[in-house]
């Protein structure tokens, strides 16, 4: 295991910890403290801990080097990990949407909702100071090794740090404005509902883009095109195309250069071509670099010949 791979376990053994505290502190204090709101939260880090499972098992394979069946690498299965991680976020928001306007029915419809007590007041405080320290010791790491999925799941603890703030603040005002107040609790859940779902859709776009094969942005395509170009050598630069693979890019194009050079020369050219972007995009970027003749020096060529 390298040095990516154990920070990546690291932070996420801690997570997954802190979440099996959480989901069952969230799940007793919810229920002796007749908080629906922190009940659905507890469902909510329970799709964390999920989420941290599914890290701990796709980065590995991630990181496996190139095999007969895999040419390109295991890169996509980190994206495959973090659209997953989308997905299950994306449903947790559903469900607890789902959940908050079944109890705001129930209220509207004349049912006293019950009072939450102080040990869902507490036990929604300490999510929030948890969960937020998780996210940013998680998204640390996740810049750091540049991994989708380890940012993902930070992202992950930053929307439970604050369903826990919207649990916080319906319990709350279930407790303390009184008994037609007490829908304060099903409202919060609800509300928060919307910054997970949205959250989810914001994690999976990306992954599912990546995994259509989505070209790179505009920018980085620009930019591949500039440096080619810069390379002494090479006259023109087209059908320049470009993916991601996990945590890598790959990069296929065609390099005009002078048709007169030996083929010696042009690989030389070639070479240096693929340094410069490699040390722009990273030593893991795959390249794959077409040499042609550019058109003019064909035909000066094929006039010297004839001569």
């Amino acid at each position: 295991m390298d040095s990516r791979e154990k920070e990546i376990y690291k932070v996420t053994i801690t997570g997954t910890i802190v979440n099996a505290l959480l989901i069952a502190l969230k799940f007793i204090a919810g229920v002796f403290g007749r908080s629906s709101a922190l009940v659905a939260d507890a469902v909510h880090s329970l799709s964390d801990f999920v989420t941290d499972m599914i890290v701990l098992i796709f980065v590995k394979i991630a990181g496996k080097p190139c095999d007969k069946t895999h040419d390109y690498g295991h890169g996509k299965y980190e994206t495959f990990a973090t659209m997953i991680i989308g997905m299950i976020l994306l449903l947790a928001g559903i469900g607890l949407m789902i959940s908050g306007i079944r109890h705001i029915i129930d209220g509207l419809n004349g049912q006293i909702l019950p009072r939450p007590g102080m040990i869902a007041l507490i036990i929604a405080v300490i999510s929030i100071i948890s969960k937020e320290w998780l996210y940013r010791l998680t998204a640390g790491v996740g810049l750091r090794v540049k991994s989708q999925a380890v940012i993902a799941n930070a992202w992950h603890h930053r929307s439970d740090a604050i369903s826990s703030a919207g649990t916080l603040a319906g319990v709350a005002g279930a407790m303390f404005l009184g008994d037609r107040w007490r829908i304060l609790d099903p409202v919060a859940a609800v509300v928060v509902s919307i910054f997970i779902i949205k959250s989810g859709y914001d994690i999976m776009k990306p992954s599912v883009n990546e995994l259509l094969e989505g070209s790179l942005p505009e920018e980085d395509v620009n930019e591949i095109d500039r440096l080619v170009r810069s390379v002494p050598g090479i006259v023109n630069v087209h059908h320049l195309r470009t993916r991601h693979i996990g945590n890598s890019i790959a990069i296929d194009l065609h390099a005009k250069m002078d048709g007169n050079i030996t083929l010696a020369e042009a690989h030389a050219i070639a070479t240096k071509a693929e340094k410069v972007i490699r040390q722009h995009f990273g030593d893991s970027t795959i390249i794959n670099i077409h040499m042609e003749p550019a058109k003019d020096t064909v035909v000066l060529s094929e006039t010297q010949h004839k001569k």
